[in-house]
Order: structure tokens, then C-alpha cells, then sequence
């Protein structure tokens, strides 16, 4: 059978940065292996569960770029992919598991079961369920019930996880397991299987959170003389600290990440990178990430995150994106600063190639390109690097340069570059004595992007104009 995997999120919330790593891994097995990416939405807490969530989740794994090839939204062969529409089944397979003798009702009070687990604790046990209706064979007109799949009680429960390698569980530690709560709802570890089961998953690739899952449900897959797939328990995120990834650490939605201004190729390949390397490379393109990526080469153990390496590698995919792309995608953070973007369009394109080597993050490179985007008048200065830079023989220089630079009928780099050096060869200068004074003119600061990346940001007219007003402000004329 050919590979077969899974993501299923709970749309309880957002999508969080371990869910978009499982994501992830099973996409890349799915498309190096060949085979089907399934998305299916595990919706049956009903109170907690938002179709909002859902749509917000499947948002935030297309910006991923991931695909899948069935799902609520995409439909398929094994629909629906959501469990709230699927309880007639969940109902019909324990209703089998009944007549073949492999589940029982139990009707055991929750109160008798509190003492129970008083007394097991008391007496210094594990506490769990006694079985004591396991061979009762308790009707449905027995009362209020639950309904138990029969675990094993003797031998052992072998896992043989692609990642973390053989697990054995003795099976005298297994409860027979609730698989229909009281009110005649199904449960996770019972849904999960027959859903697996259904859609044909043949590689289950989760967190490891759930391998104390993993062997109660090996036998929920024996006792529906179901084939048990292959697993994979990808190690939890660590904080920097070591502890387990929290809010505090930078566990927030994958959509905040977006909103900082982090590229989906960048978060894409730090995510990959978690617990998983190949040589010494840092940089993967999603076709590499495919070619390369194997579940079973992932380390077992935790992964730490490291905001500062996200950051560099985000940095470095935008400067090395073509400058037009990176354009569009700098839009929605140029409009979330209020700048009048429709006014510059013509030279976006070289406001945006102007911070591109200077940026980390989208939000960052926004918040650098005001001074192109603020009115002439409204260009707020910092006064030491007035007071350093526009003094002087400043306000001559300044002028000069104004005067030659509206004088030209072709505003690129090659006439820029010939304009200024010109002007510092009659004058006998450096460029360094030129570059300073034309950068505090042009932004109102002491640092900025090169001379002539801000030249061609601006424009001719308002370089011009900002040359003559720093000018006045170095050498105020008479």
C-alpha cells in the first residue's frame, strides 16, 4: 500500500509551532514517499471546538505551503474528514467490538470509581480500573454506562517507533480503556483509531506526548482485526532553558509568527531543522526538505527553540529573494504602518532593495522604511547626528549636490554614482565626507541604507528637496 499520513488538529485555538512541525513532517514523508497528505479535524469537544479555529488553522498551513490531498475543505474518498460528522460510525464499530466480545459496558458509578482510586493510591498502587465488569456481560437496559474495549492482561505490548526505536509496555499497566463515555460520546484514543483505520493511515507521525497512547491503541486495532500502522513520535519543542516550549519561551500561534514578519520559507526550514540535520547545511528550499528528510533520522531527543537562529534564517531568505517578491510581501506591513503605499509605487520596488541586506523580519524592514514614506516636512531629525554631520561646509556640499542632482535627466544608479563623484572630484573629497551629510538630509538619522539605494527610494524631486531643506538647516543662508 503506498504511504499514507496524517495531520489531525484539534480547532480548539490556534495553530501552534509543535502542531505546524507534526504538519510538516508528515507533508515532507507524504511527498518524498509519493504519497497522500490526509487532513482531518478532531472536533469532538464540542463547547471548546470553533469552525473559525478550523478555517484559521487551514490558513495558517497553506502560508506554510503545505498541501493536502483530502480534507474537509478538499474532500476525498474516506469523507468526511471531520469527526463531529462521523459519530454513526464511532457508534457502529463499538456496537461491533460488543457483539464480538472484545468491549463491555461497564456501569460502575464515578463515585464508586473515585473510591476505588482512593484506596489504590492509599494503598501506594497505580491507581486504575478493576475490571470488575469485564466478564459480566452487562446489557444496554444495565443503567447509566460506559463502554471498555478489553485490554490484554498479560505479556507485553512491543513499539517499534521509527524515531525513538523499541518501546515495550507490560500489559498488566493497561486499563481497559473507555472507548463511549456515559452520555454516549466517543473517546480520543477510540475515534483516532477508527479514523486511521478508515482513511488507510499507514504512518501515524504525532508528538510524543502520545506514545502512552500509542499501546492502547495497538489493541483497539487488534480487537477490529485492523492492520496496526507504522508510528512516529517526533520529540516535544524546548524552551532555551531546556524546559518544555511555553508561551514565554515563543510557543504563540503560527499566525503570530506571520505578523512579526517571518517568511514562510524561513519558518518552513526552521521547523524541518528541529531535531533534524543533514551535514552542515543550514538553508533548505522545500525541494531540498523533500529530497532529504527522513522521519527516521530525526533525534529522539528534545529540540530547543532558538529565536535568534529563526531570525538569521529569515534574514537570510529575504536577502535572497528577488526584490520584487519580497515587495509584495512587505505590503501588508507597509500598509499596517499607515504608510501611503499607492503614492510610491513606482518605487517600491527600490525603497524595498534599499533595507533588504539590513532586515530580520518583515516588521523590521517596515519600520525602517518610514523616512521614504513620511512627508518632506514631517522627516524628524536626531540632533546628534545633526549636530556631527550638518555643520560646517555641510550646507555648501548639500547644495552642490542638490543642484547637480536636479539637473538630471536619468535618475539611476550609474548617473547617481557619476553626479557624486564629480562633485567630490572638483571638490577634492571622499566619499565618506559626502555620504554622512546626505544621509542625515535624506532620513534624519546617522544610519541608514547606502547613498545611492536612498536616492533612488525617494526619487529625484524629494531627494532634491530634502537635500536643499538640510541645507538651510546646516547653513542657514545670510
Amino acid at each position: 500500500m503506498s504511504l499514507r499520513v496524517r495531520f489531525a488538529p484539534s480547532p480548539t485555538g490556534h495553530l501552534h509551532i509543535g502542531g505546524a512541525r507534526t504538519a510538516l513532517s508528515n507533508f515532507l514523508e507524504a511527498r518524498r514517499e509519493g504519497g497522500i497528505f490526509v487532513l482531518r479535524i478532531e472536533d469532538t469537544d464540542p463547547e471548546r471546538s470553533k469552525r473559525e479555529h478550523e478555517e484559521q488553522i487551514l490558513r495558517d498551513l497553506a502560508w506554510l505551503g503545505l498541501r493536502w490531498e483530502e480534507g474537509p475543505d478538499v474532500g476525498g474518498p474516506f469523507a468526511p474528514y471531520r469527526q463531529s460528522e462521523r459519530y454513526d460510525r464511532y457508534r457502529a464499530v463499538a456496537e461491533d467490538l460488543l457483539a464480538r466480545g472484545h468491549a463491555y459496558r461497564c456501569n460502575a458509578s464515578s463515585e464508586e470509581l473515585d473510591a476505588l482510586r482512593a484506596a489504590q493510591t492509599a494503598a501506594g498502587e497505580d491507581p486504575r480500573y478493576d475490571r470488575r465488569n469485564r466478564e459480566a456481560n452487562l446489557g444496554p437496559d444495565c443503567g447509566p454506562h460506559v463502554i471498555r474495549v478489553k485490554m490484554p492482561i498479560e505479556g507485553v505490548t512491543v513499539l517499534d517507533d521509527l524515531i525513538k526505536g523499541r518501546i515495550e509496555i507490560p500489559n498488566e499497566k493497561l486499563d481497559d480503556l473507555v472507548i463511549i463515555r456515559s452520555d454516549g460520546t466517543p473517546t480520543y484514543n477510540f475515534v483516532v483509531v477508527v479514523d486511521d483505520h478508515d482513511m488507510g493511515i499507514t504512518l501515524v507521525a504525532r508528538g510524543d506526548d502520545h506514545v502512552n497512547n500509542t499501546p492502547k491503541q495497538i489493541h483497539i486495532y487488534h480487537a477490529m482485526g485492523a492492520e496496526v500502522p507504522r508510528f512516529a513520535h517526533l520529540p516535544m519543542i524546548l524552551g532555551p532553558d531546556g524546559s518544555r516550549l511555553s508561551k514565554r519561551h515563543g510557543d504563540t500561534s503560527l499566525g503570530s509568527y506571520r505578523d512579526m514578519g517571518i517568511l514562510a520559507e524561513a519558518m518552513l526550514n526552521y521547523l524541518a531543522r528541529l531535531g533534524w540535520s543533514h551535514g552542515d547545511q543550514e538553508v533548505f528550499t522545500e525541494a531540498e526538505l523533500i529530497s532529504l528528510f527522513r522521519l527516521q533520522d530525526v533525534g529522539s531527543s528534545g529540540a530547543r527553540w532558538d529565536m535568534d537562529k529563526l531570525k538569521w534564517l529569515n534574514q537570510t531568505w529575504i536577502q535572497g529573494m528577488a526584490p520584487a517578491e519580497l515587495t509584495h510581501r512587505c505590503l501588508p506591513f507597509f500598509e499596517a504602518q499607515g504608510y501611503a503605499v499607492a503614492e510610491h509605487q513606482d518605487r517600491l520596488v527600490h525603497i524595498v532593495s534599499a533595507l533588504q541586506k539590513r532586515s530580520p523580519t518583515l516588521v523590521d524592514l517596515a519600520s525602517q522604511a518610514r523616512f521614504f514614506f513620511v512627508p518632506d516636512a514631517e522627516l524628524s531629525f536626531d540632533e546628534a547626528a545633526v549636530g556631527k554631520h550638518l555643520k560646517g561646509e555641510a550646507g555648501t556640499l548639500l547644495r552642490s549636490l542638490a543642484a547637480r542632482l536636479a539637473a538630471l535627466s536619468d535618475w539611476s544608479e550609474p548617473a547617481l554614482s557619476a553626479a557624486c563623484e564629480a562633485l567630490l572630484a572638483e571638490l577634492g573629497l571622499k566619499m565618506g565626507k559626502l555620504a554622512q551629510p546626505v544621509r542625515v538630509a535624506l532620513t534624519g538619522q546617522g544610519v541608514g541604507p547606502g547613498l545611492y539605494e536612498m536616492l533612488l527610494g525617494l526619487g529625484q524631486a524629494r531627494s532634491v528637496a530634502r537635500l536643499e531643506a538640510a541645507a538651510a538647516k546646516a547653513n542657514p543662508p545670510g
